[in-house]
C-alpha cells in the first residue's frame, strides 16, 4: 500500500498533532453522522486474471453496433491507425497542461501545433489550448463579447440543446440575459435577431450546421450583428469547415466546436474536446491557455505559456474564466489527425460525407421517409416516418444498427464517410424487412 498512500502513519500522526487532533475522522466533525460512510461492503480483492475474466464477461452484454446512423453531437468517423500509435506514446501521455509548462518543451509545441491547426481550420487569427468540449467552449465564448454596458447575448434557438442547458447554467451564474430566439423553418430567422438587437446586446450565438443539420446564413447574420456593434459567435462543425466558407471568411468573430470529431472515438460520452479561436482584437479574452512560440537565451526556438495574466493560477479575480482547463491529450489527438489527414484529406473526407447523406436521403425517401426541411445541409437531415420512430429506433437496434435519432415524430439521419453506399443499402434492405 506504500506505494498508493504516500505518507506513513508516524507521519499522519504528526500532522495531526500539529493541527491539535487525535484522528483522521476528527477531521470530519463537521460532517454529519448520518451521511457518512462506515463500511464500503467491498468484495474481497482478486487477482489480475480473475478481474480481466469478470470485466470481459461485463464487456460481453454492451451491444456494439454493426452501423451507426446517429450524430446529434457525437460522430463515428474512422479514425487512422497512426493518430493512437503517436498519442499512446508514453512520453506523450498526459491529460493536462503542466504549471511549470517551459519544462515540458514537447508538450507544449504539441498543443502550439494544434492551435495552428484549429486557426488554419476556422480561418480565425488566434486559438487557444482547447476547453473541456464545445458546450463548454459556447458558453465561454458568451463571456468574451461581453462589456460594461452590454449584458445580453441572443441565442438562436436552432443550438444544441445540450449546449444550451451549459450556456443556461454559465448566463444564470454570472447574472448575464440570454435571450432565446424563435427560428423559422428550423434556421435562424433573420428578422426575428433584427428585432431583438439592441444596445445592451453585446453578441449573437448560432451554429451552422444547426442542431437540425442545415446550414445557417452566417454571413448575412453577422453584417446584421456587426451593424449593431455586437459580436458574432458561430458554432461550428470542423469536418464541415474544410467545404464550406470559413469563420473567418465570414467576418465573425469567435469560432467554436467540439473537436470530437478530430481522431476521438465516441467513447460513451467522453473525454472531448472544445475548440475556440478568435479575432487577435479578442484574444486577451479568450479563456484557457494560449501557447506561443519565442527563442530561449541562445536563440532556439521555444515554447512558452503566454498572455498568462488572464489565467487563474496567475490572477484569479481578473481571470477570463475560473473554471476551464485545456485537454491535451484531446487536443494532440486532434492535431495528429488532421496532420494525418492534411488539408486535401480533410476536403475528402467532408465530400464523402455530404454525398453519402444525400444517397442515404434518396434511398430512405423512397421508402416514405420524407425529408422535413429544404435547403442545404451537410451530413445530417430531418424526415418523417412512416412508423413511430421510438418502435423503428428499437427493430434496428435489434439488427445491430442505430437509427438516427428520433426527435418526437420524426427522425435525425446522419451518414459520415464510414456509411458507405454498400452499408446504406444493407440498411435499407433492413427498412424493407421492418417496415413490411
Amino acid at each position: 500500500m506504500g506505494r498508493y498512500i504516500p505518507e506513513t502513519r508516524s507521519e499522519q500522526e504528526a500532522m495531526l498533532k500539529d493541527i491539535g487532533l487525535k484522528s483522521i475522522d476528527d477531521l470530519y466533525s463537521m460532517v454529519p453522522e448520518e451521511v457518512k460512510l462506515k463500511d464500503l461492503e467491498l468484495p474481497a480483492g482478486k487477482s489480475e486474471m480473475e478481474v480481466l475474466e469478470e470485466v470481459t464477461k461485463i464487456a460481453e452484454k454492451n451491444l456494439v453496433y454493426d452501423q451507426i446512423y446517429r450524430g446529434a453531437g457525437v460522430y463515428k468517423h474512422y479514425i487512422p491507425a497512426i493518430v493512437s500509435y503517436i498519442t499512446s506514446k508514453e512520453e506523450f501521455l498526459t491529460a493536462y497542461t503542466p504549471y511549470q509548462a517551459e519544462i515540458s518543451q514537447g508538450v507544449l509545441q504539441s498543443i502550439f501545433e494544434y492551435q495552428t491547426q484549429i486557426s488554419e481550420l476556422t480561418g480565425l487569427d488566434v486559438s487557444n489550448a482547447s476547453v473541456y468540449d464545445g458546450a463548454v467552449a459556447a458558453a465561454e465564448a458568451l463571456f468574451m463579447t461581453l462589456e460594461r454596458n452590454k449584458n445580453e447575448v441572443l441565442v438562436s434557438d436552432t443550438t444544441d440543446p445540450q449546449t444550451l442547458e451549459v450556456m443556461k447554467t454559465y448566463c444564470e451564474s454570472r447574472d448575464v440575459r440570454l435571450t432565446l430566439l424563435k427560428g423559422k423553418d428550423h434556421r435562424t430567422d433573420i428578422e426575428e435577431v433584427r428585432a431583438k438587437l439592441n444596445e445592451k446586446t453585446a453578441s449573437l450565438y448560432v451554429e451552422s450546421p444547426n442542431c437540425y443539420g442545415l446550414i445557417e446564413d452566417v454571413e448575412e447574420l453577422t453584417k446584421l450583428v456587426h451593424e449593431n456593434k455586437a459580436r458574432m459567435i458561430m458554432g461550428c462543425d470542423p469536418i464541415a469547415l474544410a467545404i464550406y466558407k470559413t469563420p473567418g471568411e465570414m467576418d465573425v468573430d469567435i469560432a467554436v466546436g467540439e473537436g470530437q470529431q478530430l481522431g476521438m472515438p465516441m467513447g460513451f460520452g467522453g473525454p472531448y474536446l472544445g475548440f475556440m479561436t478568435c479575432k487577435k482584437e479578442l484574444m486577451r479574452k479568450l479563456p484557457g491557455r494560449i501557447v506561443g512560440q519565442t527563442e530561449d537565451h541562445q536563440g532556439r526556438r521555444a515554447y512558452v505559456l503566454t498572455l498568462q495574466a488572464r489565467e487563474q493560477h496567475i490572477r484569479r479575480e481578473k481571470a477570463s474564466s475560473n473554471i476551464c482547463s485545456n485537454e491535451a491529450l484531446c487536443a494532440m489527438t486532434a492535431s495528429v489527425y488532421l496532420a494525418a489527414m492534411g488539408p486535401r484529406g480533410m476536403e475528402k473526407l467532408a465530400l464523402s460525407c455530404y454525398n453519402n447523406a444525400r444517397y442515404l436521403e434518396n434511398e430512405l425517401k423512397k421508402l416514405g421517409f420524407e425529408r422535413c426541411d429544404e435547403g442545404e445541409y451537410f451530413d445530417e437531415f430531418l424526415t418523417s416516418s412512416p412508423i413511430d420512430p421510438k418502435l423503428l429506433e428499437e427493430k434496428l437496434s435489434a439488427k445491430k444498427i442505430l437509427s438516427g435519432l428520433p426527435c418526437q415524430d420524426k427522425i435525425l439521419w446522419c451518414a459520415t464517410e464510414v456509411n458507405t453506399k454498400e452499408k446504406i443499402d444493407e440498411l435499407i434492405d433492413v427498412l424493407k424487412e421492418v417496415l413490411s
